[in-house]
C-alpha cells in the first residue's frame, strides 16, 4: 500500500518536534541540577565558616555583592526550593511529552514510567513494618 508523501513528512516532522520538546525538557532538567548542586555547594561552605556572622560575596549575574551570611543563606535554601519544585514539574512534563512521542511512533507507552517516589512518612512506616 503505497503512502502519500506529504502525509509521510508530515510525520517526520510531528515526530521530530516531540522528539525535540523531549529533548529539550531533558536538558532544562540537567541545567537546573547543575544550578541546585552550586547551590548546595554553597551552602554546605558557608555551614562549615567559622565566622557566620561575616558577610559574604555572591555572583549575580555579573555582579559581585557583599551580603550578610544569614540572608544569603536564606537566599539560596528559597532559591534550592524553587529549583527543586521547577526540576519536579519538568520531570512530570518529561513523562507526557515521552508518552507522546511513543504513542506517535506507535510504540506501546512505557511501562513503570509513571511511577512516583515514596514519601519520607511512608518510607518511615515501610521501615517500621520491616523492623517488626
Amino acid at each position: 500500500m503505497a503512502r502519500d508523501p506529504a502525509f509521510v513528512l508530515r510525520y517526520l516532522a510531528e515526530v521530530e518536534e516531540l522528539a525535540k520538546d523531549m529533548l529539550a525538557a531533558r536538558q532544562q532538567i540537567v541545567d537546573l541540577d547543575v544550578k541546585r548542586n552550586r547551590n548546595r555547594e554553597a551552602l554546605r561552605a558557608l555551614q562549615k565558616d567559622p565566622e557566620p556572622d561575616e558577610k559574604a560575596m555572591v555572583c549575580f549575574g555579573g555582579m559581585f555583592i557583599e551580603l550578610p551570611k544569614a540572608k544569603t543563606r536564606e537566599m539560596l535554601r528559597q532559591d534550592q526550593e524553587e529549583l527543586d519544585e521547577e526540576i519536579n514539574n519538568l520531570r512530570k512534563e518529561l513523562r507526557v511529552k515521552v508518552n507522546r512521542l511513543y504513542e506517535a511512533q506507535g510504540k506501546p507507552e512505557l511501562k513503570g514510567f509513571n511511577l512516583n517516589p515514596m514519601s519520607a512518612e511512608e518510607m518511615k512506616l515501610i521501615n517500621r513494618i520491616l523492623e517488626g
